[in-house]
């Protein structure tokens, strides 16, 4: 079986999270998210939306996700993939070169991101009272 991890916030749900976690699934057999508990985001100086409990719940009901575990520090990424098994770590490719150092524990991949969407988008355009509809 290969597995496969990648990290993420995930708050605010949109279709470019549904492409990454696709693709990253489609890499392996089981998918295996990491995601950034509301303190670990502090930390980071962000603010979710939603808490982690329902970003979890969320994550957890998407087919190509299965199984969720807590990120709570940067360093812990070495332990995940080798406590897991972890033949893939997948990450967007605006992270291109950071995560290189687990080439060592597993193959790296970069997926390019969704074009013109982003969690950042989006609370900006909410902000700004914009509504814009994307359909493919």
């Amino acid at each position: 079986m290969k597995k496969v991890i990648t990290y993420g916030t995930y708050d605010l749900l949109h279709v470019g999270h549904i492409n990454l976690l696709r693709r990253a699934k489609e890499l392996g057999d089981y998918l295996l998210v990491v995601l950034s508990t509301d303190e670990f985001n502090a930390l980071k100086h962000k603010t979710a939306y939603h808490s982690y409990e329902d970003r979890k719940m969320i994550l957890e009901a998407i087919r190509y996700v299965d199984e969720v575990i807590p990120e709570v520090s940067w360093d812990q990424k070495i332990k995940d993939v080798v406590d897991n098994d972890i033949d893939i770590f997948v990450m967007g490719h605006d992270w291109e070169g950071q995560f290189d150092f687990l080439k060592d524990y597993c193959e790296v991949i970069y997926l390019p991101r969704t074009e013109k969407i982003s969690t950042t988008k989006i609370k900006n355009d909410l902000r700004r009272g914009e509504m814009n509809h994307h359909s493919n």
